[in-house]
């Protein structure tokens, strides 16, 4: 099935990017930041145009760069000022599209790589972008591993984690930084507007189906594999498009955890009601 050099690239960066969306999405949907997470992805378009402007044949350092700046921007705007959080997100998301699409419209010769970041082009990655897929997704496990302690407490309870004496404040800007270069290594997997659905839906099928934190780690790194594979093989199987398909294949997963859900607590009523 996979015979083709560049469909083997594309499933081994599709399973080890879902499980990292999958690891890193745990703690995104638990502390509620899954607009913070959209508002990076669709900030990357500014980095995109900033790296085809400066003259970058692969603008994924720019885009970084770019992502890391208005994250800082987010947080410092969120201490500094008394706008809501969801007006500074909604504020940064508006303003960082319309400058990327502005910059790329004068920019002559990269229209059409608009397309391809704004939905994917999974099926282009090299075997460069590979290696750093991989290296980046080690890191990450190791990292989390290590601070799992610190990361589940800051996620229950920031005011705790800082009386427990955890860096809260350096632990924030540590995860933000990681959290934006996974959305940029995703985005050639699904593409801007799809990349935030890696992050929530692989999450959102383990705490269906999961009884603690641990569990829904484990989960949703499965989870992330499972749609992640699951989509680039049915991309290549019915000829469909590769982002799309990873979507909707972690939905149908998301679905049939859901469904499983149900099922153990109809069975978990019927027998605390029989005599």
């Amino acid at each position: 099935m996979f015979t083709e050099a560049y469909m083997q690239r594309a499933l081994v960066t599709a399973l080890l990017l879902g499980p990292l969306c999958g690891l890193i999405g745990v703690f995104v949907t638990a502390r509620r930041m899954a607009f913070f997470s959209d508002t990076i992805s669709h900030a990357a378009l500014a980095g995109i145009a900033v790296g085809f402007w400066l003259g970058f044949a692969d603008p994924t350092l720019p885009m970084v760069a770019v992502g890391l700046g208005v994250a800082a921007l987010m947080l410092w705007l969120k201490e500094k000022t008394d706008l809501l959080t969801d007006t500074i997100m909604a504020l940064l998301l508006s303003g960082s599209v319309a400058f990327g699409i502005v910059v790329i419209s004068l920019l002559k010769g990269f229209r059409g790589e608009l397309h391809r970041y704004l939905f994917g082009d999974i099926l282009s990655v090299g075997p460069q972008e590979v290696w750093l897929a991989f290296a980046v997704s080690a890191v990450v496990a190791v990292a989390v591993a290590v601070r799992l302690n610190a990361l589940t407490l800051l996620t229950a309870s920031e005011d705790l984690a800082h009386v427990s004496g955890i860096p809260v404040r350096r632990l924030n800007y540590a995860f933000v930084l990681v959290l934006t270069v996974v959305v940029a290594l995703s985005i050639r997997l699904l593409g801007i507007i799809l990349v935030t659905s890696l992050l929530v839906i692989p999450p959102a099928a383990a705490r269906n189906i999961a009884r603690n934190l641990r569990q829904q780690i484990v989960l949703a790194v499965l989870a992330g594999a499972l749609g992640g594979g699951g989509g680039v093989a049915l991309s290549y199987r019915f000829d469909l498009p590769c982002g799309p398909s990873i979507v909707l294949t972690s939905v149908a997963l998301f679905l049939a955890t859901l469904a499983a859900s149900r099922l153990r607590q109809a069975s978990g009523r019927a027998l605390r009601s029989a005599p």
